[in-house]
Formats: structure tokens, C-alpha cells, sequence
């Protein structure tokens, strides 16, 4: 497996991974994404701004992540660990569903902390949907400590904040 950059190109193969990634959660009860988000022009601005990343199989993309600087502004209601300006964000870590449980989102995680480690960043932050069990046992498994939770969609349930400091 490899991480790469994402390309223009790659938008389509990545809303594809999506598609199956929603259609895993829907099955399994979880309501976090539907087939209106992440769409292809949120996915086309991250690419754009060459902050998404892709895991890749044999050319197959089998998961995405987002990371940059940018945390919505209800995260300023969390009183996060690194009160620095030195943290990174991550968004919208998805893997295929037949790719679930194979560490593809752990990669993805290591390969985001990484980055945040060679540029000097001090913690990495992201938020989960509180209907997402899984996600949120995920990111405690890989030392994510929860610090609050958020409303960011309107009919939708809360969000939670979780934060890493890097060594």
C-alpha cells in the first residue's frame, strides 16, 4: 500500500470509495455521512489544495484523509491540550467497506501524525460523530483523548473533539 497526494484525476475513484464507505455505515446503522457529503466539490477543493491523501492498492484507492490547518469554529469551544497554534486537523478519514479492518485508517492516522511531526506541528485534532461507536473507539485505540463535543449539522446528533499530542 502507498499514501500519496491525491490528483484531479483521482476524484472520481475517490467518491467512489466513499459511496462504498457510506453504504458500509449505512448498513451498519451509523447516520455520520449520506450520499449528499462528502461530495465530489468538497473532495475537489481538498484535492486543490493538495491536503488529501489517498491510500492506493494495485492503482486501486482504497482510503482518503484530509489533513490541514483548518478547524471549524465550534472547535473553539473545546479547551484543547496544545494550546498552540501548532496543530494540524483531519478530516474525512474513509476507507472501502470490503478494506475495513485491514489498518487502512490506522495507516492513514500514522502517515497524518507523521506529517504533523516532520513540520513541527504539536498535535493533530479532529472531531467524530457521537452515532459513530466505532470511530470514536478508533480514535481512543490509537491515543486520542476526547476533550468535549460540538454541534456542527443541524439534525444531526453532537460531535466529538479528540485530540493527540505529538512527541
Amino acid at each position: 500500500m502507498i499514501i500519496r497526494v491525491a490528483k484531479i484525476q483521482d476524484a472520481n475513484k475517490i467518491m467512489l470509495m466513499y459511496k462504498s464507505c457510506v453504504n458500509g455505515m449505512i448498513k451498519a446503522g451509523i447516520d455520520q455521512w449520506d450520499y449528499s457529503y462528502p461530495n465530489i466539490d468538497v473532495i475537489t477543493q481538498d484535492i486543490n489544495k493538495k491536503n488529501y491523501f489517498v491510500a492506493e492498492i494495485n492503482k486501486e484507492i482504497i482510503g482518503g484523509i484530509a489533513i490541514d490547518k483548518n478547524q471549524d469554529r465550534e472547535y473553539l469551544n473545546i479547551s484543547w491540550i496544545n494550546e498552540s497554534n501548532r496543530f494540524l486537523v483531519v478530516h474525512r478519514l474513509a476507507v472501502k467497506e470490503d478494506m475495513w479492518n485491514h489498518k487502512i485508517g490506522k495507516k492513514l492516522m500514522v502517515f497524518a501524525e507523521e506529517k504533523a511531526i516532520k513540520n513541527n506541528f504539536h498535535s493533530v485534532r479532529l472531531d467524530t460523530y457521537s452515532g459513530n461507536p466505532k470511530a470514536m473507539n478508533f480514535y481512543k485505540n490509537i491515543g486520542y483523548i476526547e476533550l468535549g463535543s460540538i454541534n456542527l449539522k443541524p439534525n444531526k446528533n453532537e460531535y466529538y473533539c479528540f485530540e493527540k499530542i505529538l512527541s
